[in-house]
């Protein structure tokens, strides 16, 4: 078992990797005194094959466990889901300790970790990420949101889980196309600050593919690191330096937008972004050809899509421009200048991000 603490003083939280860990969810939360009563929020796959297990090592611990089920796709990170686990909860909470955990990916995470930042103006949560993508990002740094017609995440708090428990073996069920979609955050995070993390991803692809244990949790750990240090810094992207995780991310939520988050997944939607923002770094001369090309090419070996299919490109562009990220009506871009250093870039040139994307339809 690894351990990694996210140093937030009284919102310190760690960060906990490992084989076949879930059994210990018990004596990890004990301490915490996050209450007795756990409400599990999560989709009907994973409770039975996760949930049911998960209810009986708390329930030996002394909790008393209580699931709530949603349906398991983007659509579920709405208002109206909200509101109606609100109401769920409310009717269950009665003269109860209670606490949330998300038992998902990311998107059970996100809705989970709003539902618990604003019930009650907050109660205790923990998550349980459930895939690849999640154990590697988005289950860490409390952005919790869901989505509007316009945009994916425009509503949301910053809210600290208390623990984040990353159970390894857990991956090990997951198909190829779940942990491509991890994959593509992993580059990101080689990318952005890990050259290193980016060549052992060049050199061991399809071992990560086919649930070699040891790369998953080498990667799992290797990241859940990088983005715990920058949480620290910059835990509400005040000092645009936790920004520099959104690389790939505005053109790749446009995407997921534009096609009504029935296209791409998140991570096939960031690999594009990351590749348009190459590209734009390319074209204003901050990233040289061959590290271009290196970033393409590590994404096509994972499996991921290198350019764009049934995306209309003017409702690409709408998209664009609702992006949370702007700043005073300026797009806003994490731009790579080498594998493992990016910047952040302001009023990107329109005619420079209509050629990445031309680029990407081709």
């Amino acid at each position: 078992m690894k351990k990694i603490k996210v140093n937030l003083g009284k919102r310190s939280y760690q960060i906990v990797i490992g084989d076949k860990i879930s059994s210990q969810i018990g004596s990890l939360i004990k301490s915490l005194q996050l209450g007795e009563d756990a409400l599990v929020i999560t989709n009907s796959f994973l409770k039975k094959r996760f949930g049911l297990k998960l209810a009986g090592y708390l329930k030996k611990s002394g909790y008393t466990v209580k699931f709530e089920v949603v349906p398991d796709s983007e659509k579920s990170k709405s208002a109206k889901q909200v509101f109606r686990l609100i109401d769920r909860i409310g009717e269950y909470d009665v003269k109860r300790r209670l606490f949330i955990i998300a038992l998902g990916g990311g998107v059970i995470g996100d809705l989970s970790g709003f539902v618990a930042a604003i019930y009650k103006r907050g109660v205790n949560y923990i998550q349980v990420p459930s895939t690849f993508l999640a154990q590697i990002d988005s289950a860490i740094g409390g952005k919790t949101a869901v989505d509007l017609s316009l945009g994916k995440n425009l509503v949301g708090a910053f809210y600290q889980p208390r623990l984040v428990l990353s159970d390894i073996s857990v991956l090990l069920s997951l198909d190829k196309k779940q942990i491509r979609s991890g994959l593509a955050e992993a580059i990101k995070y080689g990318v952005i600050q890990d050259r290193q993390l980016f060549e052992f991803i060049e050199k061991n692809t399809a071992k990560i593919i086919n649930l070699n244990q040891k790369a998953l949790e080498y990667i799992v750990y290797r990241c859940s690191r990088i983005k715990a240090k920058i949480i620290q810094i910059d835990e509400t992207e005040t000092k645009g330096i936790r920004t520099i995780l959104n690389y790939g991310h505005t053109i790749g939520h446009a995407l997921e937008t534009a096609g009504g988050y029935q296209v791409y997944s998140h991570g096939e939607a960031v690999a594009l972004g990351m590749i348009a923002a190459a590209r734009i770094a390319r074209d204003l001369n901050l990233l040289d050809d061959k590290s271009c090309w290196r970033i393409k090419n590590l994404i096509s070996k994972a499996g991921l899509p290198t350019s764009v299919r049934s995306i209309n490109r003017d409702k690409l562009l709408n998209a664009i421009s609702h992006d949370k990220k702007f700043i005073r009506g300026k797009n806003r871009f994490v731009l790579p200048v080498k594998i493992g250093k990016v910047i952040v870039r302001e009023g990107i040139p329109l005619s420079i991000i209509k050629k990445s994307i031309n680029s990407l339809m081709k």
